[in-house]
């Protein structure tokens, strides 16, 4: 790979100024190649950016001894800093956030003019939706780059995802990575996060679609209340030149308006006749999922290789992209029958047939309700029992939402581990347990998997669908700082239903 351009520090101060964000140059006029937020990926002569609530002055000291060139700062923070790193040339700014943002697109060289990057945003689907997408793309031969909350693939880097969105550095890195590697497409998941803290300033998106809205991530330290959620997801049109809506979205009419911003408006929904992708006749098929597309003055039969009828309007969303980026009906129909998207909707089923399993990232109340509906409409004369739990540190309200949700389906849950980070599994567990409707019958097992055990020998006396959520095919858990690798839901599951006789 051709080395990254270096730039001198006064050249990133002048990007900054000329862009209306105050910075002063402190020290020598160094050298600097490329950037970094985490002092464990440090490479030789990168700006090392000082941020974040737990930021620690030896971070810094660390950067530097892995060979950071200079860093970047808030006036507030400089003192400290200078105290630890006396000689080191620093970049003085008003508001850390906006000038990594812009310094990030800047010192990559906007690695975005030369590709085509598609960017979806929405409450639940963004995976699965961008899955298909990339199913189609690679039916197409055309290579695609994914960022999103299961993995991240740039064309050089392949890893599994902690952050739906990555900060400023690492998304404009991934970028160049997949210019780099010879990808014209980058695939995206964008969170109200990037949108919200600009992870994604400056960046342009070719084509933006909007799949839906509903509560979530509402807490003291993400978002304040839905209008503060939903307006910055709606952010995402301001940097678009496609617009792509679902018209079956609550608030669609808001969302239309906001997509006004886009030079161009297309439109999905299921039996919409005045959208431009609409969906008829949907019925489960052998593989997956099976409905007439009309669009485009035709109709045909798409067979979609994955369960569930709501995921009809995730197909329908990556065909109106697909369409958008230039592929023929006949790949698009190709690429969506062998769709497969890890741990969504994972069917594993024991010899006998009387136990299911199904895996699935569900982990807020607009994604419980549509799958426990579809589950129950699906396998109406089987016992329902869900294991799940809650987040630590963020999306409170899910505690209070999902045991209401789960209630009105499930017959038995098992509340269990998922991402504690700081707060104790126990105490997450303790309040899904108060907040549990009287009727819906459920035990607490912190290990998860032991709960899924649990949950296996629950369905052993009764034809049951037993439902592991929220982590899919995950192979860590978040505990404290760390991500300590464990056995994944979908490999238990399988090793579980194999060995049942």
């Amino acid at each position: 790979m051709p080395p990254l351009k270096a730039f001198h520090a006064s050249d990133v101060v002048d990007n900054l100024t000329n862009n209306g964000c105050r910075a002063q140059l402190v020290g020598a006029d160094i050298a600097i190649q490329g950037m970094s937020i985490d002092s464990r990926t440090v490479e030789k002569g990168c700006l090392f950016v000082c941020k974040g609530a737990s930021f620690k002055p030896q971070f810094l000291s660390m950067a530097l001894t892995s060979g950071a060139s200079a860093y970047m700062c808030e006036k507030s923070a400089e003192e400290a800093l200078i105290h630890v790193a006396p000689n080191a040339s620093h970049i003085v700014v008003e508001d850390i956030r906006h000038a990594m943002a812009l310094t990030a697109s800047f010192t990559y060289n906007h690695p975005d003019r030369s590709l085509n990057v598609i960017g979806i945003t929405g409450t639940k689907g963004k995976s699965t939706t961008a899955y298909m997408l990339r199913s189609i793309l690679d039916a197409a031969n055309m290579p695609s780059s994914i960022l999103g909350s299961i993995e991240t693939d740039d064309g050089l880097v392949r890893h599994e995802s902690h952050n739906t969105t990555p900060e400023a550095p690492d998304l404009w890195r991934h970028l160049r990575n997949t210019k780099e590697s010879g990808r014209k497409i980058m695939v995206m998941e964008v969170s109200s996060h990037g949108l919200k803290y600009e992870r994604v300033l400056d960046l342009r998106f070719e084509t933006a679609c909007f799949l839906n809205i509903g509560r979530d991530h509402i807490s003291p330290v993400e978002h304040s209340d839905f209008e503060d959620y939903f307006s910055s997801k709606l952010k995402i049109f301001d940097q678009c030149s496609t617009a792509v809506v679902n018209v079956d979205s609550d608030h669609k009419n808001r969302i239309l308006d906001a997509a006004g911003k886009a030079q161009r408006i297309v439109t999905f929904g299921i039996e919409q006749s005045d959208a431009d992708y609409t969906a008829r006749n949907i019925s489960p098929s052998v593989k997956g999922t099976s409905f007439d597309l009309a669009a485009e003055g035709e109709t045909r039969r798409i067979d979609l290789g994955i369960a569930g009828s709501f995921n009809v309007s995730n197909a329908l969303a990556a065909i109106a992209m697909a369409r958008l980026a230039g592929v023929d009906f006949n790949t698009i129909e190709k690429g969506l029958s062998s769709v497969r998207v890890p741990g969504r909707m994972e069917i594993v089923a024991s010899p006998d047939g009387k136990s299911l399993a199904i895996i699935d990232y569900a982990h807020n109340e607009l994604s419980f309700k549509t799958l426990f509906e579809s589950v129950k409409s699906d396998y109406p004369d089987r016992k329902i029992i869900a294991v799940f739990g809650a987040p630590g540190g963020k999306a409170e309200e899910r505690r209070e939402c999902l045991p209401r949700v789960a209630a009105q389906y499930a017959d038995f849950v098992i509340y269990t581990e998922e991402d504690p980070a700081h707060e104790r599994v126990e105490d997450i567990c303790a309040e899904l347990a108060a907040n549990t409707p009287p009727d819906l019958a459920y035990e607490i097992i912190t290990d998860r998997k032991q709960a899924i055990e649990r949950a296996f020998q629950a369905a052993e006396n009764h034809p049951s669908v037993v439902l592991l959520l929220a982590k899919g095919d995950e192979t860590s858990q978040h505990r404290g700082d760390c991500y300590v690798e464990v056995e994944s839901d979908l490999s238990v599951a399988k090793r579980i239903l194999t060995n049942h006789h």
